[in-house]
């Protein structure tokens, strides 16, 4: 067995903690505790081990303890030039990031954060040590459980290590903003890193080689601003992005990601909906891994 292979000793630790009987809920930052609903009071808290224990810079991965907090997963990869664009706050953990599923505002660039997920290890209700995925990106073949874990709440299964891709930090990163089209602005250029609306506004995040972003913004009757404006923390809804045509600055406080179709707004969200074919399907994949629902109980997962 490599080192890359061998399962380290504070997973087996985790395992250990986890154990086979009482409920328990993973803690990490509670940076987004309170999506999907409050765990259960009952459930015994516990931590999953944090760390970096290997990056491969050449093979632009990195494999951490999920309990690892974002700023000490940035401090590393930055040494190196590289990032994992999770864009949470910084004392969000790996672990938590990834259990939650949401993507940060750069989606549009990068994708959904599953597609950085390599490989994982959790500790399932029977207290086993569950390995799947690969190490490296050539690696990984099979059943993709591990990106099935991403966005499951901890559901199916208690995150202890993970190993993620990484990429180059972009050379230059600019923001702007002005009154536009931001559907015309979505046209005009080449992979934006974010496109952002209220109805009124736009904010574009421009990212990559500074020739290129210069090139980019000229094209942009815009100003440039240091970062995205503070987004309302009410709700946050998915929709088909062309859907978002349809949305207007009178229909209250909201920011909408264009070209992906996430609507943040300052109303709680009533979009979290799911065919009854994908919930009984979510459920049954519930039931078979955690029969006896002790792995973040009154947690729900709202979609697959």
């Amino acid at each position: 067995m490599s080192s890359l292979d061998a399962v380290p000793e504070e997973v087996h630790k985790f395992s250990a903690e986890v154990g086979t009987r009482d409920p328990v809920t993973v803690v990490g930052g509670r940076t987004q505790w309170n999506v999907g609903g409050a765990p259960d009071g009952s459930a015994r808290e516990v931590v999953a081990p944090s760390g970096i224990w290997s990056h491969e810079p050449e093979e632009m991965t990195v494999r951490c303890g999920a309990g690892t907090p974002l700023t000490e997963l940035s401090e590393q990869l930055a040494q190196h030039g590289q990032m994992v664009p999770f864009d949470m706050p910084p004392n969000a953990t790996v672990g938590g990031v990834l259990s939650v599923g949401r993507s940060g505002l750069r989606r549009l660039r990068y994708g959904h954060i599953r597609d950085l997920v390599l490989q994982i290890r959790h500790i399932d209700s029977n207290g086993e040590i569950v390995t799947s995925g690969g190490p490296t990106v050539k690696n990984v073949s099979g059943y993709d459980l591990c990106r099935l874990m991403v966005g499951s709440l901890g559901k199916l299964g208690c995150l202890a290590e993970v190993t993620l891709r990484c990429l180059p930090m972009p050379e230059t990163t600019r923001w702007l903003t002005g009154a536009a089209d931001p559907f015309e602005v979505y046209a005009r250029l080449y992979r934006p890193s974010s496109i952002l609306w209220n109805g009124e506004q736009v904010w574009v995040c421009l990212e990559g080689v500074s020739s290129d972003v210069e090139a980019e913004a000229a094209l942009l009757d815009l100003t440039e601003v240091e970062g995205p404006p503070l987004l309302p923390s009410g709700g946050r809804s998915s929709v088909e992005p062309k859907a978002l045509k349809d949305l207007s600055a009178d229909d209250g406080n909201w920011i909408a990601e264009i070209g992906v179709g996430i609507i943040h707004s300052d109303k709680p969200s009533t979009a979290q909906q799911i065919s009854k074919t994908n919930e009984s399907l979510m459920r049954e994949i519930e039931r078979r891994l955690d029969p006896n629902g002790r792995l973040n109980p009154g947690r729900q997962v709202v979609s697959l």
